[in-house]
């Protein structure tokens, strides 16, 4: 997938037609020829807003043309796919709708057009207000899979940094992307779709490097909102139902300064489950134990280990020890490039298939 960086290339993708088009057709962004994947709020007048990392659109269009009318509360990066293949990144930035050309000229037929936010929630909100498609144009919407898999994570969740290749690397928005992240790895290889619920810094209860044991707002407490930082509704977890819910979070709980206690960090990591499972009762949760986890983190997991034993439905994953080296597998701010996510989903997948009874293909892991 080659990434685009440049903010001018960006510029000219987000050009504003301030005149409608002749030969097109204006519908709402809730059409229900359009499938939203993740948690949106839909507004009085059809637009559909949302901020959390990797949520997608998808629907099947004819008429060779599609556009959005679209605004961002701050900056959200998306990845635009056409008929399964990646076409390019864009920037949707600013609080006054634009109109953005995703599709022109395309062939006779059925295509298939996917939109993914694949940065996060505290960069930005985007709104689509609309969608623009030729007169004779149809919308379908797009079946779900069979399969689908939540993930609830920090950083390494939202795919900080995986479009950079050196570890000192400053953090950029531009090389942030989900989608080269374990969560959507491992969605591709399995078949799935995917919701993420995921926050760079954020802990269980512990944000990275807070003065405090237990921030004011962490995972804890974001997780059950419809919005990740551009709200506190709550979210109506009857949206979507997962087989399987990853849980990777305790990086930052356990960063330098005032680490939480093991009961802290484990009661809310219990709590967490509870709900979940409240939720959807037949998920399978698989617990992640982070590859760059400290011995604080390493003793709280061992208690959770203890306590989740006999929860029906309720793993604890293999370790990830040694798996990413900084030399190879790390980009922005020391966090795993692509290659060190694939790595990450490549451990995975084995214990996946014995827990969820999903078969093992010749996939590339990709």
């Amino acid at each position: 997938m080659k990434t685009i960086h440049t903010i001018t290339f960006a510029l000219l993708l987000l050009f504003t037609h301030p005149v409608q088009a002749a030969n097109v057709k204006t519908l709402p962004a809730n059409d229900p020829g359009i499938t939203y994947t993740g948690r949106v709020s839909t507004g009085a007048d059809g637009s559909v807003s949302y901020d959390w990392t990797g949520v997608y659109l998808q629907t099947d269009f004819t008429g060779g043309t599609f556009a959005i009318f679209a605004s961002d509360a701050g900056a959200s990066w998306h990845n635009l796919f056409i008929d399964g293949k990646w076409v390019r990144k864009l920037l949707i930035e600013g609080g006054t709708p634009q109109r953005i050309i995703l599709a022109e000229k395309l062939a006779k037929g059925t295509h298939r057009l996917k939109l993914q936010k694949c940065t996060e929630g505290q960069y930005g909100c985007t709104t689509i207000h609309r969608v623009e498609l030729a007169t004779n144009g149809t919308l379908k919407a797009v079946e779900r899979k069979q399969r689908m898999i939540e993930v609830y994570g920090d950083s390494y969740t939202c795919g900080y940094g995986t479009e950079s290749d050196k570890a000192n690397d400053p953090f950029k928005l531009e090389t942030e992307n989900c989608d080269k992240a374990y969560g959507c790895i491992l969605a591709r290889y399995f078949d799935a779709d995917y919701a993420l619920t995921a926050h760079s810094g954020q802990g269980m209860v512990r944000n990275w490097g807070d003065v405090k044991q237990l921030s004011d707002v962490n995972m804890s407490s974001r997780f059950t909102q419809i919005f990740d930082d551009h709200g506190t509704q709550p979210y109506d977890f009857s949206f979507y139902t997962p087989q399987l819910v990853f849980i990777n979070l305790g990086t930052n709980d356990f960063s330098p300064v005032a680490i939480p206690t093991d009961e802290q960090y484990v009661g809310a990591y219990v709590k967490m489950i509870e709900t979940i499972k409240s939720h959807y009762p037949a998920a399978k949760v698989l617990c992640i134990t982070p590859h760059s986890t400290s011995r604080y983190l390493k003793a709280a997991l061992q208690l959770l280990r203890e306590r989740v034993a006999g929860m029906p439905g309720v793993y604890m994953a293999n370790p990830l020890d040694d798996m990413v080296t900084v030399e190879r597998d790390m980009g922005a701010d020391w966090h795993p490039n692509y290659q060190g996510q694939r790595k990450i989903a490549m451990a995975l997948i084995p214990q996946i298939s014995a827990i969820m009874g999903w078969e093992l293909t010749d996939k590339v892991v990709e």
